[in-house]
């Protein structure tokens, strides 16, 4: 039987198809499975035009679905669909999110709470400190760090992340298999062990310049709040404030010599309404975010309704197999399986192989002091 998620990756891949065609496809077909296998004049009627049935017919006589998705599996590449619960909660919240998330190492619920950081490529040492100030704070109290992977600016910020113990989230304007710049590759791999790197864009995608103003959309799209470091008049930074704008997202610019070419773009975007950034607490008053720590563990430690309350009475920090969970409780099993996934992306439990369910030493510490 095949995996119908294996329709939205092969979606991903036609040309000319994104967000919107592909939600005009759903709501026409129904199924991505179905619209996968349409014919021409129903694909036309549709919505599409016929250079990208051409693109879509073309592709589906070659593609190999099966191995597609083997292919993302070796390369350690997992998807996210929009469907999916655990897509990013502030994504979902943007105009046209992406179908297909593609995604190495691991996002968690706390990630919810995220500010992006970018900038120049060619910063100044000036903004190398801001940046490392900036980033190492707020990963320091907490909240992950979000760029680009760029040179300058986005590396200097993801790097502080790590170095301040935090988790950071890359968002590449290329395939995940093709990082760029190359000599990021270590970083990436940091990056994987502490966050995510994500894309939009299917492996083997190269990193052509007409990818990164969408990708900055997804920067921002994830994020509670931008800040721009430095930016020239033509930065790339500036188009990620702009969608952060639009998205309704507080937009921060560090002021710098009215001389420097470097921060041009960031005395602008302040000239034009964005907050100037004088120093990272001025940034977490701004977003309530100085008690970050204390809201995740509230949030992890409530219950949200009678069935998770009792689950959670029921489980301790030694393994309990589901089958017993459901004796314990007299909860129907099927309803025990779906509210111990919710609980597990909540941070709440987790299970340690073979079905077996703990929870987590730090949500019952804050239960039990909530009592």
């Amino acid at each position: 039987m095949s995996d119908p998620r294996q329709y939205w990756v092969a979606f991903s891949l036609v040309k000319g198809i994104g967000a919107v065609r592909f939600q005009a496809l759903l709501d026409y077909f129904g199924d991505p499975q179905i619209a996968w296998g349409a014919p021409s004049k129903a694909l036309r009627e549709a919505g599409l035009s016929e250079k990208v049935i051409e693109n879509l017919v073309q592709l589906r006589s070659s593609l190999d679905l099966n191995k597609v998705m083997h292919d993302l599996e070796t390369k350690g590449i997992s998807i996210l669909l929009s469907s999916d619960v655990e897509y990013p909660k502030r994504l979902k919240e943007i105009d046209q999110p992406p179908p297909v998330l593609y995604k190495c190492g691991e996002l968690l619920p706390e990630d919810e709470w995220a500010v992006a950081v970018v900038g120049t490529r060619r910063v100044t040492a000036y903004g190398r400190q801001v940046a490392e100030d900036v980033a190492g704070s707020l990963a320091s109290q907490g909240i992950t760090v979000i760029s680009g992977l760029a040179r300058g600016v986005d590396s200097i910020s993801h790097q502080a992340a790590l170095n301040a113990g935090g988790r950071t989230i890359s968002v590449l304007g290329s395939g995940l298999d093709r990082i760029y710049p190359p000599e990021n590759r270590q970083l990436a791999e940091k990056i994987i062990a502490n966050g995510a790197l994500l894309s939009d864009y299917p492996p083997g995608t190269p990193p052509e310049a007409s990818n990164f103003p969408p990708r900055n959309r997804l920067i921002s799209g994830l994020s509670l709040a931008v800040v721009i470091i430095e930016a020239g008049n033509t930065s790339g930074a500036l188009i990620t404030a702009s969608f952060a704008a639009d998205q309704g997202r507080d937009v921060f610019a560090v002021p710098g010599n009215i001389t420097a070419p470097g921060s041009k773009g960031t005395n602008r975007l302040i000239l034009d309404g964005a907050q100037p950034l004088l120093n990272p607490e001025q940034l977490l008053e701004s977003l309530e975010l100085t008690m970050v720590a204390e809201h995740r563990t509230a949030r992890v430690a409530l219950p949200g309704d009678p069935t998770e309350a009792q689950l959670f009475e029921t489980l301790s920090r030694e393994p309990l197999h589901i089958d017993e969970i459901q004796t314990r409780t007299e909860i129907p099993i099927e309803k025990v399986t779906a509210t111990l996934a919710l609980m597990e992306l909540k941070g709440m439990v987790r299970q340690v192989g073979g079905m077996n369910y703990v929870i987590l030493r730090e949500a019952k510490e804050a239960y039990k002091h909530e009592d």
